[in-house]
């Protein structure tokens, strides 16, 4: 079994936030790990580098190769050919390092470094997001990329490395608009000779920046298309449930008559039906509230009337020496405080019917050996006056229903004895049980004068006293039929007065329950 306090600490973790902002996280949070390929393209980056990287260091020992041994003119012809298909710069240094000879010197520039005063708003905003990049990922600094003002071999670190060693050497920089600039220096033959080429790869942060640039314009607007479609569902959730939570507080604070909880018929889906829920609870409420105050009202007034009685002939004894007198005052007294008890208890019992009903266990009751204990239970007591009680059930079916025994015990003694005092004494009291549908259906019907039509709801009210004529005043508390239909209602049943079906005289009380699965 679950811990409730466990149970509340992991509610109350989740439901720390507004249901809007959860809403938003759910479906933002999936773009978010979506934009992480804002940060895979760095080192797809860096991968595009290490494959120049390479590509420089070949083509340098390359071109190196076919330096060495040829003439001047072959040379620098050599040197403007390869820099224009291979878009570089290239230049030779003699043994002691100075500058023999230069592409750009000997031919157009074939390519130039970008200005970045001339950029427009996209090349700044693409330079911005690189540099956010770095910064997230921590990225390693570049060196930036200057011209040294003296053209030696000795200016260049991978020259001098590449004299010292006689081994090629590759450098990267970084030119101020934040493309690549890379180098490779070469030994030429085997007389000290140098070869430094230098490309600006631009294509790689071309090809970066467009991939980046495109993946965040895109996660933008999905994430704006999605947080605005958040918010509308949102607002679909979360405003009738306001206007819900907003009810149900003044309900709370005692102001349910000035409540109007929207049922919002519009709507089909779980939210209006937990409005309609709503709306039809705080309907059941006022009329429970209704009910409780009627109740305690009649109960007031029922009491009142054999009290003042009480209280009379209490006063009167003193002053009373008759003994005859007396003895009728004592009578009356007597009579009063038993119909004061009767009230009391059948009180107590209608009051106690929903409460006991939702705390108990149903069990499978069979109606025909229910009815028939309590009939013979009767006739032992000699409660029945001399009528006959003769019980009927239909088709051989055995009427079994769900509910609680006792209480449905209830409703039959109720029907009986009702059914009972209508009935003359030489007279019959039929019980019937019959299966129809998945419904059982009980009539309990009497001998007496019947019901007009227009007052067969009436005596299911609370406290009616319309009784048979000759009996006593104060020998039933007119609760009997009233705890019957709440009894029948509370097992999801219906209780009725009717005619009787065979025509003859006498009414015939109808109690209808689901019939057991």
């Amino acid at each position: 079994m679950a811990d409730p306090k466990r149970s509340g600490g992991q509610l109350s973790a989740t439901g720390r936030f507004a249901l809007t902002g959860r809403i938003l996280a759910v479906n933002i949070l999936p773009l978010l790990v979506l934009g992480g390929g804002l940060f895979y393209l760095d080192s797809y980056r860096t991968q595009l580098i290490n494959e120049r990287f390479k590509l420089a260091r070949i083509e340098a020992q390359i071109t190196a190769e076919a330096l060495a041994g040829a003439s001047r003119a072959r040379q620098e012809a050599l040197l403007v050919q390869i820099g224009k298909e291979q878009r570089m710069r290239l230049r030779t240094f003699d043994a002691k390092g100075q500058l023999t000879a230069d592409s750009f010197a000997l031919a157009d520039p074939s390519f130039r470094f970008n200005d970045i005063a001339d950029d427009d708003w996209e090349q700044n905003f693409a330079r911005w997001l690189d540099r956010t990049v770095d910064t997230i990922v921590s990225a390693e600094p570049v060196q930036d990329y200057i011209e040294p003002e003296a053209q030696e071999a000795d200016a260049w670190p991978e020259l001098a490395r590449a004299r010292e060693l006689g081994l090629s050497q590759v450098r990267l920089y970084d030119w101020n608009d934040g493309t690549p600039v890379i180098t490779a220096a070469a030994p030429v033959g085997l007389q000290g000779a140098t070869l430094l080429t230098v490309r600006n790869a631009v294509d790689i942060t071309e090809s970066v920046r467009a991939a980046r640039s495109t993946l965040f314009v895109a996660m933008l607007l999905v994430m704006t298309a999605s947080a605005a479609l958040s918010l509308f569902l949102a607002r679909t959730i979360v405003t009738p449930l306001q206007l819900l939570a907003r009810a149900a507080v003044r309900v709370k604070q005692g102001r349910d008559r000035e409540v109007e909880v929207p049922r919002l018929p519009q709507r089909s889906d779980e939210i209006g039906l937990l409005a309609r829920a709503v709306s039809d609870m705080t309907g059941a409420l006022r009329q429970r509230i209704d009910a409780v105050d009627s109740f305690a009202a009649d109960v007031a007034h029922e009491i009142k009337n054999p009290l003042a009685s009480l209280r009379n002939a209490i006063d009167t004894l003193p002053r009373v020496e008759d003994p005859q007198l007396r003895s009728q005052l004592i009578g009356i007294a007597a009579h009063d405080v038993r119909r004061i008890d009767r009230l009391v208890t059948e009180i107590a019992a209608a009051s106690r019917v929903d409460a006991e009903i939702s705390r108990a266990k149903l069990e499978r009751v069979d109606l025909a050996d229910l009815f028939a204990n309590l009939i013979r239970s009767r006739e032992d007591r000699g409660m029945n006056g001399g009528r006959r009680l003769e019980l009927d059930v239909a088709g051989g079916v055995r009427p079994t229903v769900m509910g609680v025994p006792m209480q449905l015990e209830r409703v039959a003694e109720n029907l009986l004895d009702n059914a009972v005092s209508f009935s003359p004494q030489d007279g019959a009291v039929a019980v019937r049980i019959r299966q129809a549908g998945r419904q059982i259906v009980t009539e309990v019907c009497d001998a007496g004068p019947g019901i007009d039509p227009e007052r067969r709801e009436a005596v299911f009210r609370r406290f009616h006293s319309d009784r048979p004529e000759g009996e006593s005043f104060g020998n039933h508390s007119g609760l009997g039929l009233a705890i019957g239909r709440a009894i029948a209602e509370a097992h999801d049943g219906t209780l009725v007065a009717d005619a009787r079906p065979d025509g003859a005289a006498g009414a015939c009380l109808r109690l209808t329950l689901p019939a057991a699965p």
